[in-house]
């Protein structure tokens, strides 16, 4: 079979790397639920897993297999912060009290993740090696000084490295300095996602792949869905697919961008070549408007990625061109031969924070990671779950958003192209 007629998840090297999927329940018949949750990435494996252990009694319906969407098809990066917004923006955003409690929220993120793959034991190659935002020139290191500076009164065990230590860490071309955070990491996004699955399973939850949900309808004082044929009935519904469109996933993809995103795996390096660009095994971004990052695996494969200005054979235009910025920006010895080349979607809200959105009396769905999906996920869930057993919309940290669908929305793509082209021009011009 040829690669490009495989389904986006089976392209990835998690796939290939993957322990066996937990077996799931087909689903079969009707039934009555306290909670449907849609979804079966890490935000509803974890707002399942949440729900099922205080007792409620949970159905989690998913379209594909389990992480097959975005939580299947990302890098494995494990960040505890937001992508764009600085701790500031969020501040004044929201205010003093309420930009505190979800900086909080999001700042403790990576040690939930990995205190949860501890605590229970999931296999899944987790290294919580720190993360380090790299700043590409002397005015970004300053920048990320203000920010280190802001997570600190936040009680962030953060600290900004300066060049010498931060090219001791890392082996980018361009390092004025970093940003580093001692409890971020890298992790095996699929079979940490199997990890969940089993946990939700372990505490009552019924999880049924290949469940595509077409409608739900207002029934009595709950929800009716159907999917495959059947006819479920929930108390609440809770919506966690991202930037996903098949079936009543359209209600939560129309109020978010859809940003394409192309991940690459290298062959595995030579180990003198690992000890060089990351003796430590740390994961890195840098502070260019064309970002780039890098890890390894558990092989010594290097992942990295990039947003192509076009989504039609993306891999194939995008692949090389990644290969050879590894080979470029960490200066190794020759272009690193290409294992495998996937394409996956990231949800981005206009504000880049997270939101809850109310569809209905009990039927709510989450969304922001904007890049940041793991660690947030880890503490989105949970929010959602919150949500679905009595918490005020005013005692969660993260706040709610309109179910309106974003105007424009149908031009995301070209502006989106348009970023890119920009940003890949800004770095030509700086001779980066």
């Amino acid at each position: 079979m040829r690669v490009q007629a495989l389904p986006p998840h089976q392209r990835t090297i998690w796939w290939r790397s993957a322990a066996a999927a937990p077996a799931t329940t087909p689903l079969a018949g009707s039934g009555r639920f306290d909670v449907a949750v849609v979804g079966a990435g890490f935000t509803g494996l974890t707002a399942a897993w949440h729900l099922a252990r205080r007792g409620a009694r949970v159905v989690l319906l998913e379209a594909g297999r389990i992480a097959s969407g975005a939580s299947g098809l990302n890098a494995g990066f494990v960040v505890p912060s937001f992508a764009k917004a600085d701790p500031a923006d969020v501040i004044a955003a929201l205010g003093e009290e309420r930009g505190s409690c979800l900086l909080a929220l999001v700042g403790a993120g990576a040690d939930r993740v990995f205190g949860t793959i501890r605590d229970h034991a999931i296999d899944c190659d987790a290294e919580q090696a720190g993360w380090m935002h790299v700043a590409h020139s002397a005015q970004m290191l300053q920048a990320l000084g203000v920010r280190v500076e802001a997570w600190q009164r936040l009680g962030r065990p953060v600290r900004l490295l300066d060049e010498r230590a931060a090219r001791a860490l890392s082996g980018t071309r361009h390092c004025h300095g970093a940003l580093f955070d001692p409890s971020g990491g890298t992790l095996h996004p699929l079979n940490y996602a199997y990890g969940l699955a089993r946990l939700a399973m372990a505490a009552g939850c019924v999880i049924h792949e290949n469940a595509t949900v077409r409608d739900v309808q207002r029934h009595g004082r709950g929800w009716q869905l159907q999917a495959g044929g059947h006819l479920l009935q929930a108390e609440q519904v809770l919506l966690c697919t991202h930037a996903a469109e098949p079936g009543i996933a359209r209600r939560l993809s129309r109020v978010v961008l859809p940003l394409r995103v192309v991940q690459l795996a290298t062959r595995p390096l030579a180990a003198a070549v690992v000890r060089r660009i990351s003796p430590q095994r740390t994961p890195v971004a840098d502070t260019r408007a064309n970002l780039f990052t890098y890890r390894l695996d558990r092989e010594d494969r290097l992942i990295s990625g990039a947003m192509p200005m076009l989504g039609h054979g993306a891999e194939g235009r995008i692949g090389p061109m990644i290969a050879r910025r590894l080979q470029h920006e960490l200066q190794l010895p020759e272009q690193p031969p290409v294992e495998c080349v996937w394409r996956g979607r990231a949800a981005m809200t206009t504000d880049f924070l997270p939101h809850l959105y109310e569809f209905g009396p009990g039927f709510i769905g989450g969304v922001g990671c904007n890049g940041r999906g793991i660690g947030l996920t880890a503490m989105l869930g949970e929010v959602l779950a919150d949500a679905a057993t009595g918490r005020q919309w005013d005692e969660l940290p993260v706040t709610k958003a309109s179910t309106e669908p974003l105007p424009l929305r149908a031009l995301a793509g070209a502006a989106t192209a348009a970023a890119v082209a920009r940003a890949r021009w800004q770095d030509w011009r700086q001779g980066l």
